[in-house]
């Protein structure tokens, strides 16, 4: 009995002296973000990139304090509603769609997870917002002003080539933004007194026949519209453009892939603000508490690089008002 206390004392000793058992502290949970694009990420990437930067500006980092989900439906749209509803499993803090497919996704997906949109196209009129003060749903971002950007659009071409007669608008009917861009471009194209060809286009294999389709309508010049299929496809739609000898205006970033004349919001700007967005949704903020910002700086660029390749004088009054020359 004495040995056996002995040993029972002895253990409990033992039990006390020995160091506590060491269990892995539970992993803290970051806050996680979803990013839903409709074309292939290699496409995205610039802007991808603008994300990141402005997030590690409201200091986050990527794997240390945030993480971001990436789903990329590679111009495959009819997977855009799969890839939104599989993000709003993940129960992510907030979901950056990357354009009006992407939007519309991500909206029949959720009706709670915040969705920032940084380059709307209407959404008041599209009923995705009932103002841009107080959006009153889930949906908040920047408005790039499309229509608007398309009309001016048309104007510089024809001051850069006071001749044009007929200019030739690709658009996409798909985009819901296009009936709204085709109205601002014909009431410019009525008020400066020269006809449109316009030319639809559902899926890049129809770029070759279109730009046929050009060439026996007479058209002298490119206008093209601000879509996501256009914009994975810029540089083709440039190489097309230039090898028939058609100026061609479209936005920013077309000009940049080679086209003549670019006119709009720095959309890689717009994506670098969304992280304002996404840093107030993941410390609490609503959604309608972060009003719908307008683009306020429209770029004007010129690539001169193209224009000698098609031997055409950009007029010195365009170029002296130009944010950028590519030279």
């Amino acid at each position: 009995m004495i040995a056996r206390r002995r040993f029972v004392l002895a253990l409990g000793v033992s039990a006390l002296a020995a160091p506590p058992v060491s269990f892995p502290q539970q992993q803290r949970l970051i806050p996680r973000i979803g990013l839903l694009i409709p074309e292939s990420l290699s496409i995205e990437v610039v802007r991808v990139d603008a994300l990141r930067a402005g997030l590690r500006e409201h200091g986050y980092v990527e794997g240390k304090n945030i993480a971001i989900e990436i789903r990329s439906a590679d111009g495959s749209y009819d997977r855009l509603p799969e890839l939104a509803a599989e993000l709003a499993r993940l129960k992510v803090e907030a979901i950056v769609a990357f354009g009006t497919k992407a939007v519309s996704a991500a909206t029949r997906a959720t009706t709670t997870i915040p969705i920032v949109d940084p380059v709307m196209g209407d959404p008041v009129a599209f009923g995705l917002s009932s103002s841009l003060a107080q959006p009153g749903r889930n949906i908040t971002g920047s408005v790039q002003f499309s229509p608007e950007a398309g009309a001016k659009r048309l104007e510089l071409l024809k001051e850069a080539f006071p001749r044009i007669t007929r200019i030739a608008v690709l658009t996409n009917p798909a985009n819901a933004m296009s009936p709204l861009q085709l109205q601002a471009m014909r009431a410019t194209a009525n008020a400066l007194k020269f006809e449109l060809q316009v030319l639809e286009v559902r899926n890049p294999k129809e770029l070759g026949a279109t730009f046929a389709t050009i060439a026996q309508g007479r058209s002298e010049a490119i206008v093209v519209a601000t879509d996501s299929l256009f914009r994975a496809r810029f540089i083709e739609i440039v190489e097309r453009a230039t090898k028939q000898g058609f100026p061609s205006v479209g936005s920013g970033e077309f000009a940049v892939a080679g086209g003549l004349i670019g006119y709009g919001p720095d959309a890689v700007e717009l994506y670098r603000r969304a992280a304002y967005f996404v840093d107030r949704i993941i410390k609490g903020a609503k959604p309608d508490d972060l009003p719908i910002e307008q683009a306020t700086k429209l770029d004007l660029v010129i690539n001169l690089k193209t224009a000698k390749a098609l031997g055409v004088t950009i007029p010195q009054s365009l170029l002296v008002r130009a944010n950028d020359v590519i030279r």
